[in-house]
């Protein structure tokens, strides 16, 4: 499997953008990748006042590329981007070398503050 991370600093954002970014993430790009063709999993991960990111896991590499060259041609208008006020900080590929689900299973889904 083959992983993307992109990250936004949220250092410069106001402080309800937290809260803007976990309803934008539950109420609309929550459904956009769920069963998109060729991804295996993303999570959505903030630390408020740092940063906010979007961590992709795919099948393939070439599925991860073309994401991500469809995604930087428009990552200047992003609604995460137009939330927080300014553009993704960095991009990161990686390897998934294993996953391992724990006894409380996998779950899909808003997390604890939703």
């Amino acid at each position: 499997m083959y992983g993307l991370t992109v990250r936004w600093s949220l250092a410069q954002a106001a402080p309800e953008v937290a809260q803007q970014l976990r309803d934008y993430v539950c109420d609309t790009s929550l459904q956009r990748f769920t069963g998109m063709p060729g991804l295996c999993f993303k999570t959505w991960r903030m630390v408020p006042g740092d940063s906010f990111e979007g961590s992709y896991v795919w099948e393939t590499a070439s599925a991860r590329d073309e994401f991500l060259a469809s995604f930087r041609a428009v990552a200047a208008d992003a609604p995460g981007t137009q939330l927080i006020g300014s553009g993704p900080e960095s991009y990161e590929l990686f390897e998934v070398v294993a996953v391992a689900e724990g006894g409380a299973g996998f779950r899909a889904g808003p997390g604890p503050g939703q």
